[in-house]
């Protein structure tokens, strides 16, 4: 999954409000922003084959410190403490936590079985939503479009930055998803890993887009 992930993110600001979107950026992509440093440092590893399923050309076989169950579990529970640590915010540091651990929950919906249980990553699991490209893209389409409904239930702009920035980063976002279907394979894992670090750039573009944009309520009350 890609955008059904960002679509969690944008979702969870109707139940959390107050945590910047940015916040929510990484929560959603935890594991995936982890992920292509541990390709570079060679903790994990991947390999580019093409037809490994019908939706993608990687074959996930070696990253179990960052997608086995074991280590989505970790990693959420130290994302939400350091929220925790830094805002002093129960709630919204569980809703944190959630929200890294909702990452694994759609792999697991959308990947073949190659998803670890466990750290030494001996047995795997998946439902391989993968293997149709046309179920996919309803599914993850679907969420993505669901995810924006409840942001902009969530949300209002404050000017046209919040406006113009928000739609250019779902479009962005969408056309790089559209990309990753139809266009041709990573040339290889080097320049995949070094991609996957981009990922940053929408975590920044999600907090200047959340300094511009406030909460419907409070937009509601001011008016």
């Amino acid at each position: 999954m890609f955008i059904g992930h960002y679509a969690v993110a944008l979702g969870t600001k109707k139940i959390a409000p107050k945590i910047s979107l940015g916040t929510l950026f990484i929560a959603a992509q935890f594991l995936d922003l982890l992920w292509p440093l541990f390709l570079l440092l060679g903790i994990e590893h991947v390999r580019i084959e093409p037809g490994n399923t019908p939706f993608t050309p990687l074959d996930f076989y070696d990253y179990p410190l960052t997608h086995s169950l074991a280590g989505a579990l970790l990693w959420s529970l130290v994302l939400g403490a350091v929220y925790f640590a830094i805002r002093r915010n129960r709630n919204n540091a569980l809703t944190v936590g959630a929200v890294v651990f909702s990452h694994w929950i759609l792999d697991f919906l959308t990947h073949r079985p190659d998803l670890p249980l466990w750290f030494s990553g001996s047995f795997k699991v998946g439902l391989g939503l993968w293997n149709s490209v046309a179920g996919t893209i309803i599914v993850e389409g679907g969420i993505f479009i669901a995810g924006i409904i409840l942001y902009l239930r969530a949300t209002k702009a404050k000017d046209t930055i919040g406006t113009y920035g928000f739609w250019g980063l779902a479009a962005v976002l969408a056309a790089i998803y559209l990309g990753n279907i139809f266009g041709p394979p990573p040339p290889n894992v080097h320049a995949l890993a070094v991609a996957g670090n981009a990922l940053w750039l929408f975590v920044a573009w999600a907090y200047w887009i959340d300094r511009h944009r406030t909460s419907a309520s409070e937009a509601d009350t001011a008016h």
